[in-house]
């Protein structure tokens, strides 16, 4: 599957967007205002303008929406999903090559909210997915202490962790000891 630079961009969003909800007591990646800003700059967002609280309401219930269908069972659902997400986003698709980059497509309308933006950006990329029959690539990690979103971009589709140095080495390694402690009866 071919994946452009600008599908990349809102693929590591939606997913670092998913991964910023409190689960198990960890804290909100979201929790204020200079956390929406911080979000917005490390993605590297354009045309968003000054956020505010309303912006970081939005995103904060988009979070929700992108994380449905990362949990979504079925590609029917969250194909549904995801055609809410982009045609509540206004979608309005157009050529730009802006800040260096070479040509791609905004999906977002001109003046269009961070939420807008995100929805109609990062549903698109997500819509490409279900459109090649790749949505079972879009996971969460299967360590049982983390739920973390991913995108599995790996040749055979075979990754379980959103990071293997982290959560599949930590299971490997317990794993191992396990076998040990069994074997030492």
């Amino acid at each position: 599957m071919l994946i452009t630079h600008d599908t990349r961009c809102a693929l590591d969003a939606v997913v670092d967007l998913v991964n910023t909800a409190p689960e198990d007591g960890t804290a909100d990646g979201l929790a204020d205002l200079r956390a929406l800003e911080a979000f917005v700059a490390g993605h590297r967002i354009s045309d968003v303008g000054t956020l505010t609280e309303l912006d970081l309401s939005a995103v904060r219930r988009l979070r929700g929406r992108f994380a449905a269908v990362f949990a979504a069972t079925d590609t029917r659902i969250a194909a549904g999903m995801i055609n809410e997400l982009v045609a509540a986003a206004g979608t309005t698709p157009r050529l730009t090559d802006h800040d260096d980059y070479d040509w791609h497509v905004h999906y977002f309308a001109p003046g269009a909210s961070v939420a807008d933006h995100l929805a109609a950006d990062c549903g698109m990329a997500l819509a490409f997915f279900v459109v090649a029959g790749e949505r079972e690539r879009l996971r969460r990690c299967e360590a049982p202490d983390c739920r973390r979103a991913f995108v599995d971009l790996s040749r055979n589709r075979s990754r379980r962790y959103c990071d293997s140095r982290t959560c599949g080495n930590r299971l490997h390694v317990a794993a191992y000891r396990a076998r040990r402690k069994e074997a030492a009866g």
